[in-house]
């Protein structure tokens, strides 16, 4: 006799919440699950709906009205293949059911940068893990997720009952109308624990089967940024080429120059809108600035936000309004229009025309969905509007536009800031793995850096080099927590950018700074936070095979 069970939803995640979900024959599964099965229900919520639709099993495929989920199993995979030609589907919902043992501590990831709120956690059925998570119990660490460059948005919740699996295939914050097209929207990937492995070890390995490309730089990443000193105020050609100057009067000798990289500030419109054309007065020539950057022996970078523009003729491409999405003159642009996809491609195309050999991409994100990632909860954006293509999922829609950048940035090195990491992996050599450290306050610094950087460290070299931010050198820092932060950042192996002030760096800080490139110039083992299960802030590290000890709290 089949069992009925009923779930509910948590975080307020649909009306149609309470309804009944027909499950397989229940059966409780004990020990860090294994869930690379069929599940044991699928439901589908469409847009507009009150309720649910449950989908009823036929061999590996599951069907409810027009609307039917095919699973499939793939190498190292389950895939699932999802069918909708009249629906406009918002989301799917998958369960197993099994049983964690108790003690089980779970850590879950962010929807694109992380917000110094990474951290174990005791089993919890509201929380939401977007993309994968991690459970431990016994010495052994499992991990349950999807593959990058998934065709939807993804996240998991795990209770006393066993594991859900969302799968996001919204358009925008309506439903995707897939017409007659079979949408891949995940293939869902599980590593199981092994006795005797630490935990960090078994989060790299999980991230490395999830991510089965990843585009590495063939050397490591690390340089300047002027953000955090200047903030976009009163910056010029004349600054940017006294920070290469001195980043190559720090550099290490070798074959590894460091990116001098000027950040928002050089272009003519505010909040770092296009077009790119139009610099600032102060930046009379970009060309020019970058071919004297690599005259002392630096390689340029450059800060850009190609999704949004003052450009009169884009209002046609203008996104709805949601959230916090800019307004007015400043036009967010919907990049499932081709031409403002094009737009956005030829923007990248130019800064790397100028000689640039880093860009950096920002702010694509917010300018999407309206939202920063702490803000976005169960959905990513407000409902009620759709891309002008409502054809493609939202994930489909953004890696779109990572593909794209991708194409036009040609042979530089990209880094990708407020991008979601599950889906520009395999598209950047670097990511902004959390929200902006401070040249002004330490303690933000603390909790965005060192939180992210325990964190989501095993993503660094299997996703992509992870970029913790940067290490600003200010008089608002005092230099006894700066110095701890710039020597943990350097011998982690990730990449490292530095913010000096050069109205207040000193001879000390110079020392430093030429040991932390040398460093931050080679290769390393990625760094270990040892106590990273016990607290928010990690302070014990592996480094290069040693124990190092910092005190993230004394003299702030």
């Amino acid at each position: 006799m089949k069992s009925r069970r009923s779930f509910l939803l948590g975080m307020g995640v649909a009306a149609a919440a309470s309804q009944e979900l027909r499950a397989q024959p229940a059966r409780v599964r004990t020990g860090l699950p294994e869930i690379l099965r069929a599940p044991d229900g699928i439901a589908a919520i469409g847009e507009g709906r009150a309720e649910n639709v449950t989908l009823a099993r036929s061999g590996e495929r599951w069907q409810g009205g027009d609307i039917e989920v095919a699973v499939e199993a793939r190498k190292g995979g389950l895939a699932f293949v999802v069918s909708a030609p009249k629906t406009r589907l918002t989301r799917l919902r998958v369960r197993w059911h099994c049983a964690f043992p108790a003690g089980t501590r779970f850590l879950g990831d962010h929807w694109e940068r992380s917000y110094g709120d990474l951290e174990w956690r005791g089993l919890t059925g509201e929380r939401l893990m977007p993309w994968y998570f991690l459970a431990s119990h016994g010495g052994a660490t499992s991990g349950y997720g999807v593959k990058t460059g998934a065709g939807s948005i993804c996240s998991w919740q795990a209770d006393g009952g066993g594991v859900t699996l969302w799968l996001d295939v919204r358009n925008g914050g309506w439903g995707v109308e897939l017409g007659a097209r079979r949408l891949e929207a995940a293939t869902v990937v599980v590593r199981k624990g092994r006795a005797g492995e630490s935990a960090s070890a078994a989060a790299r390995a999980f991230c490395g089967a999830m991510c089965e490309k990843a585009l590495l730089a063939a050397k490591p990443i690390y340089g300047s940024n002027n953000w955090y000193y200047a903030y976009g105020r009163n910056v010029s050609a004349a600054g940017s080429l006294k920070d290469a100057a001195l980043l190559a009067e720090l550099m290490p000798k070798g074959d590894n120059a460091p990116f001098a990289v000027i950040d928002m500030g050089w272009g003519a419109a505010r909040d770092g809108a296009g077009p790119v054309a139009q610099a600032a007065k102060s930046y009379p020539d970009m060309a020019g600035l970058a071919k004297a950057m690599k005259d002392l022996g630096v390689r340029p970078g450059i800060w850009t936000r190609p999704t949004l523009t003052t450009e009169k003729r884009a209002e046609a491409w203008r996104l709805p309004a949601a959230g916090g999405r800019p307004k007015g003159e400043l036009i967010a642009m919907d990049p499932s229009i081709p031409e403002a996809l094009a737009y956005m491609g030829e923007s990248v195309a130019t800064v790397r025309g100028w000689g640039y050999e880093l860009i950096k991409h920002d702010f694509s994100t917010f300018d999407l969905t309206g939202r920063w990632g702490f803000e976005m909860g169960p959905d990513l954006t407000e409902r009620g509007w759709h891309f002008q293509d409502r054809g493609k999922t939202t994930a489909e829609v953004i890696l779109d536009l990572y593909r794209t950048i991708r194409k036009n940035a040609g042979d530089a090195a990209l880094i990708g800031c407020n991008t979601i990491g599950h889906l520009a992996a395999g598209l950047v050599e670097a990511q902004r793995i959390g929200d902006d450290t401070s040249g002004r306050e330490w303690s933000r610094t603390r909790k965005m850096g060192v939180n992210t950087l325990a964190f989501r460290m095993a993503q660094h070299n299997t996703f992509f080099a992870a970029d913790a931010d940067c290490v600003p050198v200010t008089r608002a820092i005092p230099w006894s927590l700066t110095k701890q932060w710039l020597d943990l950042v350097a011998r982690s192996g990730t990449a490292l950018f530095v913010s000096v002030d050069p109205a207040v760096v000193t001879a000390e800080d110079r020392a430093a700074l030429k040991i932390a490139f040398a460093a931050a110039a080679r290769v390393h083992e990625p760094g270990v936070p040892l106590d990273w299960m016990d607290t928010t802030f990690p302070a014990h590290w592996k480094l290069d095979g040693k124990t190092t000890d910092y005190d993230w709290y004394e003299g702030e």
